[in-house]
């Protein structure tokens, strides 16, 4: 597995993948952030907080880890190289979790750089340093929870077709649905307690949950089964194309 896991992080930096997701993630964040007029905007916020940047970034990868995802199996399919993966004495769960936490790295190689947006929005309130970080900490916590459930979908998607765009396609739908999806049908209900529950069910609910600062367990949980959960059914796909 670590040696899978040392080939996907070397193939994404010797590639312009890497450099170009890292670059992109942090380019569009910045513009969003302290460029552009909008609803993202730290200045025209008026608070001295990064609740806009934990808004805004969960849509950013929305496309960007599908990105990155999309060669991991697709890419072996079309060049013919999956067949070598299934006659390997490793186990099939390692190779999919060597891919997963390759990716996963990537992603978060993006989003340690965005420290720097801690101190900026520090230095930039009426009493210096005067950040929540309790709400900081919790916030990249369920950033973290939140891209790895994203990287599990896109690792699934990308063992469904040998078309990487086809496979980003698929990931960045099948996230915004998860994401987003159940929000947007809880809002069709006028019982408030199915309402709740079904928005409880996508994960928007419960990365805004994280995001407030308090590491519920029910929420962290919720992300570690919605990501099992897709790499199992990555697991079960290989074993399909292996029949």
């Amino acid at each position: 597995m670590l040696a899978i896991f040392k080939r996907e992080i070397q193939s994404f930096f010797t590639s312009s993948i890497g450099y170009l997701v890292v670059g992109l993630f942090l380019v569009l964040s910045g513009l969003f952030l302290w460029v552009f007029k909008g609803p993202y905007n730290v200045f025209d916020y008026g608070f001295a907080d990064l609740g806009k940047f934990f808004l805004l970034t969960p849509w950013v990868f929305l496309f960007l880890i599908p990105a990155i995802t999309m060669k991991s199996f697709a890419e072996e399919r079309k060049l013919g190289t999956l067949e070598l993966i299934f006659i390997k004495p490793l186990p099939l769960w390692k190779t999919v979790l060597g891919k997963f936490f390759g990716a996963l790295t990537l992603a978060i190689l993006a989003i340690i750089p965005t420290g720097v947006y801690v101190y900026c929005v520090s230095q930039l309130g009426t009493t210096v340093g005067n950040l929540d970080m309790g709400l900081v900490i919790g916030s990249y916590f369920g950033l973290l929870f939140l891209t790895a459930a994203y990287t599990a979908i896109g690792i699934f998607t990308s063992t469904l077709t040998e078309n990487q765009i086809v496979a980003f396609i698929l990931g960045t739908v099948l996230c915004f649905l998860i994401y987003y999806g159940f929000d947007a049908l809880a809002s069709l209900f006028s019982d408030g307690g199915l309402s709740l529950q079904t928005r409880n069910l996508g994960m928007k609910s419960h990365f805004d949950s994280v995001s407030k600062g308090v590491l519920d367990t029910r929420d962290l949980l919720y992300f570690g089964t919605l990501t099992a959960f897709f790499l199992f059914l990555t697991v079960s796909q290989l074993k399909t194309l292996n029949r």
